[in-house]
């Protein structure tokens, strides 16, 4: 299970069906909303089947390679399948839905 910068579980327990890779860049205000903007989209569309790693590439630079980074923040889609990247702070909320290929929850 994957777990959040401050060590908490994303999950409750179950085995995630979404695993979503962020990767940030230090505290910075971008940063800072992707997280906010990510999980509050998980938690509204997703809520007990997500696993979020967030990867600060300051403290772990090596790691940009693997997923080919070139612009931070970067969410990565990880699964389900095929790998998904979207680019930015995620404040777009239906971009982003659109951009993981999520529907809106129905009303």
């Amino acid at each position: 299970m994957k777990h959040n910068r401050d060590g908490t579980s994303t999950t409750d327990g179950q085995s995630a069906e979404w695993v979503l890779r962020l990767y940030i860049a230090g505290q910075t205000p971008k940063s800072l909303a992707a997280v906010s903007n990510l999980h509050q989209i998980c938690e509204q569309h997703l809520a007990g089947q997500y696993d979020i790693e967030v990867i600060d590439l300051l403290e772990k630079p090596q790691l940009a390679e693997g997923d080919k980074i070139v612009a931070i923040p970067t969410l990565v889609r990880m699964l389900p399948l095929p790998i998904r990247k979207i680019i930015g702070d995620l404040s777009d909320t239906e971009k982003t839905l659109v951009g993981l290929q999520l529907k809106p929850k129905a009303s």
